[in-house]
């Protein structure tokens, strides 16, 4: 059976790794709190009631898109289709197609940067076929207006970033549900985390303090990752409950 993301990927490379996967959602959960269509998190209420749930329920889909065959890609792809149009219903209206985009653009954006903390710096050739990558997976959700390469992708990406972020009410409550769900010191960490992440528009949104801990300590880390050091750093820094869940997103044979 073909694969839906062809072998030697960057992209399989990126989310066959636990860290980047962790790095991905750390970035795009300060991005999410931003979006001018951030009500829509909040229609069910199961995002701000269980933040982190939520989170390695989301990184579950990706994998099995983006390490899975075409069959079960098609099959995650469909699933995610059909929650958005359940979502719609209970609200009797459509998720802007912009909002598509943009969550779309995040995993682009996050995925590059958390290799490039963690890694090396992408070549051009990479990041071509990294949008390439996702271009196709939001051709398969029905998500239209997205830009044709990665050059125009860079100029939207921009553009978006100015037009739909601000920082709102919904903001302050996604952000109380970090706090309350990974206490005080892990939420301090993450803090540090996304100020050595994000976009400078964003950290300046959500006024986040220079990462004069994380952003140092980034390389050290990336040094660790193939000692048992790393097991003890995913141990201090998230909640025992998420553990095993943090574990399966390794998949080291992902191709």
């Amino acid at each position: 059976m073909e694969d839906f993301v062809r072998p030697g990927s960057i992209v399989r490379r990126i989310w066959s790794d636990a860290d980047c996967v962790l790095f991905v959602f750390a970035g795009s959960a300060a991005e999410f709190a931003l979006s001018r269509a951030v009500d829509w998190l909040f229609v069910t209420g199961r995002l701000p009631s269980d933040p982190i749930g939520r989170f390695f329920s989301t990184a579950a889909y990706a994998q099995r898109i983006v390490l899975g065959d075409a069959t079960e890609a098609g099959c995650a792809i469909d699933e995610i289709r059909r929650a958005h149009q359940a979502v719609e219903r209970l609200r009797g209206e459509r998720i802007p197609d912009w909002a598509h985009r943009d969550v779309l653009y995040m995993l682009v954006d996050y995925s590059a940067r958390a290799f490039e903390r963690l890694h090396r710096p992408l070549r051009p050739v990479e990041r071509e076929g990294m949008y390439a990558t996702f271009r196709r997976f939001g051709e398969a959700l029905e998500i239209p207006g997205l830009p044709a390469d990665y050059e125009a992708w860079e100029q939207d990406r921009s553009r978006s970033l100015e037009r739909h972020l601000e920082y709102s009410p919904l903001t302050r409550r996604l952000y109380a549900a970090y706090r309350r769900q990974l206490g005080t010191w892990r939420y301090l960490l993450l803090l540090q985390l996304q100020a050595a992440i994000v976009p400078e528009h964003v950290s300046r949104l959500l006024g986040l303090a220079p990462a004069a801990l994380a952003a140092p300590l980034l390389p050290v880390y990336a040094g660790l990752r193939r000692t048992p050091a790393r097991t003890l750093v995913h141990r201090a820094l998230i909640p025992p409950e998420h553990l095993a869940a943090v574990s399966r997103l390794d998949r080291p044979a992902a191709g």
